[in-house]
């Protein structure tokens, strides 16, 4: 096992804004470093830049600051374990004191098996939220079979600000629920990067308390009705093809995924419902001789129908990833059909790759009610630093800063890509 440990104490001091760890990272399948004509593996391409000039990270540093002697990491993912670790301090005076411990862990369960990973964190804020989340990606030996879990707990106070993306800023309706996912799904390989899958999908929202729209004025949750409690449970069919180089930080190739789910009644669900997700990204270096990559994103989430309970509506920054919406607070827009496109340039600013830069654009529309129209585009834009933590899996600490429509702005650090 190999601990890679590195202390990030960020503290933030930012009037009016929000900082957040969003740690939910899904954990998308990663292409096998191996040659197929030849099976014999690929030296690690996350190593060496195009130039042949070796990349360091964040632990090289700081085991080069503590033993000038200290030799390189092994450079390649094995059976062994990698562990990445970040604990971090932040502070704002809208989310006052936040204390977030991430980490990911990966390993191959055989030689010539893709990566195996592990995302897990906690955190917990001086404003009473609390959540430890865990998704994991494990690997056949043969490559044949993926097993993609998605475990969560939160102890949540959140508001939410009513249905649609026309809903105003000021119906700030604060709430506290705690909440439970339990999902597991099994990809089994069809042919070539084609995958489908089926599996179990379990959410459950309590102990939902609000205190109504800040103004006075009646919010849309009590509209659509209020519940102390809601259960959505069912199975899901998934499609899937990933060309990816890799599922962590990819370079170049594509994602595209499909998923239908299913709520029943029959396993305890409040209502019955159904749903699908569409989830397409591509990554191509731009100029093509460069390190520098163009991400573009997809991502549609419509209820088909039923009445899901409200906090099991799509909503911004509620995706498996927790990832669309840099700009604007979690669950600031929420509806029954959500349809959302972003694009990311990514960029190195040190040749040895230990920083690194983005810029980003997104935007995301909303309709309020089955069956109602979509409402306008809310934009979301910002600028993002990259360092480096682990060169091995190529995972980066990002920190963002997004900006949006009404006043809305604020801070997000991660350890991962968005997507």
């Amino acid at each position: 096992m190999r601990l890679r440990f590195s202390l990030c104490a960020l503290f933030f001091v930012l009037a009016g804004n929000q900082i957040f760890a969003q740690q939910n990272r899904e954990i998308p399948i990663a292409k096998i470093h191996a040659d197929t004509s030849t099976k014999k593996p690929k030296v690690d391409t996350t190593i060496l830049s195009k130039k042949g000039k070796p990349q360091t990270d964040l632990y090289e540093v700081l085991s080069r600051l503590l033993n000038k002697n200290a030799k390189p990491a092994a450079d390649s993912v094995t059976s062994k374990p990698v562990i990445s670790v970040v604990p971090a301090v932040g502070y704002t005076l809208v989310s006052r004191l936040a204390i977030v411990l991430s980490g990911n862990v990966a390993f191959r369960t055989g030689p010539q098996s893709r990566v195996s990973t592990i995302v897990a964190s906690t955190s917990y804020t001086q404003n009473k939220q609390f959540s430890i989340p865990m998704q994991t990606s494990i690997w056949s030996r043969n490559n044949n079979w993926n097993f993609i879990g998605d475990y969560r707990f939160y102890k949540y106070p959140q508001s939410t600000y009513g249905l649609g993306s026309d809903s105003r800023i000021q119906d700030d309706d604060p709430m506290d629920y705690k909440f439970i996912r339990f999902y597991e799904n099994a990809y089994r390989r069809i042919g070539g990067n084609f995958y489908a899958g089926i599996g179990y999908m379990l959410d459950t929202h309590y102990d939902i308390t609000d205190k109504g729209n800040i103004d006075g004025t009646v919010s849309d949750y009590e509209r659509y009705g209020k519940s102390a409690h809601s259960i959505a449970s069912g199975f899901n069919i998934s499609t899937l093809f990933d060309s990816r180089n890799n599922g962590l930080n990819a370079s170049k190739g594509a994602f595209v995924s499909l998923t239908y789910r299913s709520a029943l009644t029959a396993l305890g669900s409040t209502e019955r419902w159904n749903s699908l997700m569409v989830d397409a990204r591509k990554y191509f270096r731009f100029p093509a001789n460069s390190e520098n990559v163009i991400a573009l994103w997809n991502f549609d989430w419509v209820i088909l129908n039923g009445s899901p309970a409200y906090l099991d509506l799509p909503s911004l920054s509620w995706d498996s990833n927790s990832a669309t919406g840099r700009g604007y607070i979690q669950g600031r827009f929420r509806g029954a059909q959500m349809f959302y496109g972003e694009a990311e340039y990514r960029f190195r600013v040190t040749g040895n790759g230990l920083i690194g830069g983005v810029v980003f654009a997104n935007a995301s529309t909303f309709s309020a009610q089955q069956g109602s129209k979509l409402q306008r585009i809310q934009p979301g834009f910002g600028p993002g630093l990259r360092v480096k933590l682990n060169k091995v899996s190529n995972t980066n600490i990002a920190i963002d800063y997004g900006f949006g429509m009404q006043g809305s702005r604020g801070l997000f650090i991660d350890v991962g890509e968005a997507f």
